[in-house]
């Protein structure tokens, strides 16, 4: 019953999801040859995939979003606060 329900849902999928399973059946198979935690980069690097830069990217990306929050948290308290004298 198994195989029957994987065949149909391979059959509808689009070219996206088959190919975002592909590569999580090759992280997994991997993952079941080497150290757990040294799957990702092996696949990272099979696949010629820049991880330091999107690992910099990140850390960019947070680095302003936190820095937007502790811009925009002091403006709605003392919005709050006048609220509260009115």
């Amino acid at each position: 019953m198994l195989d029957k329900l994987f065949a149909a849902f391979l059959r509808r999928a689009d070219e996206g999801t088959l190919s975002r399973l592909l590569v999580e059946a090759s992280v997994l198979l991997a993952s079941g040859h080497s150290n757990g935690s040294g799957a990702l980069r092996d696949a990272a690097t099979a696949y010629k995939v820049d991880t330091d830069a999107i690992g910099l990217k990140v850390r960019q990306e947070f680095a302003a979003k936190e820095k937007a929050r502790k811009e925009a948290k002091p403006t709605t308290s003392s919005a709050a606060k006048n609220r509260k004298a009115a």
